[in-house]
């Protein structure tokens, strides 16, 4: 590092296999918006989800013009919905446990796994490593950083429960894509957001993603 050069500090966003890429898209161009870097790590798994739910590839050789694609597309599967720049964004191939993430002495902010599968939060909590995905979230804990993990499974058996609980106990915020409808949601991508905006509540980054309950009843119903 060049002197006077301030550091990079990003978060490392976790993408799985679970249904819910859309959580993902979102997560990721909020954090931008707001001016974060982003290492990411999509697990093969989840390039599997992706295509189905968006019918878009993710490639190692081709990730920029695939990230930007799939970014700029809205959850209802729009394309052109959304102005991203990505120039802020690091991939790292999910096979590469040689990568920066697998380090703890990497410089991170913390980790956001979204939207985390019931494979992967079994991984995380028994400390598996399989791939960079899991490798990173173990590091993250273990150097004390805010990991959170946005589960995405119904229902929950009693095993995933118990390795939930294993992760709060280690000190991850554990968080159901569960959207809420208070904010007044007209859309998908509003109910979308409002779990986005709860990940980013918990990582402590500023965002304008939903309307914040304000102690009013029926605010929901008038919002615009």
């Amino acid at each position: 590092m060049k002197p006077g050069q301030t550091q990079r500090r990003p978060w490392i966003v976790g993408v799985s296999g679970a249904s819910g890429t859309p959580y993902a898209a979102s997560v990721l161009r909020a954090l931008l918006a707001a001016g974060e870097s982003v290492d990411l790590v999509v697990s093969r798994a989840s390039r599997l989800t992706l295509l189905d739910e968006t019918g878009l590839p993710f490639r190692d050789a081709h990730w920029q013009d695939d990230l930007r694609e799939w970014l700029a597309r809205g959850a209802d599967g729009k394309p052109g919905t959304f102005d991203v720049r990505i120039e802020d964004v690091r991939h790292w191939s999910a096979g590469d446990l040689a990568a920066g993430p697998s380090s703890g002495s990497y410089p991170s902010k913390g980790m956001l796994i979204v939207p985390a599968s019931t494979a992967c939060v079994a991984g995380v909590a028994l400390g598996l490593s399989k791939d960079l995905l899991q490798r990173a979230a173990s590091v993250t804990l273990k150097e004390g950083r805010k990991l959170v993990v946005v589960v995405r499974e119904t229902p929950l058996n009693g095993q995933t429960l118990r390795h939930l609980v294993s992760l709060d106990d280690a000190g991850a915020t554990v968080l159901p894509a569960s959207p809420a409808f208070y904010a007044g949601a007209t859309h998908i991508q509003d109910l979308v957001d409002f779990v986005a905006g709860r990940v980013l509540d918990a990582a402590g980054v500023e965002h304008g993603l939903y309307r914040r309950w304000e102690g009013e009843l029926g605010g929901g119903s008038r919002a615009t």
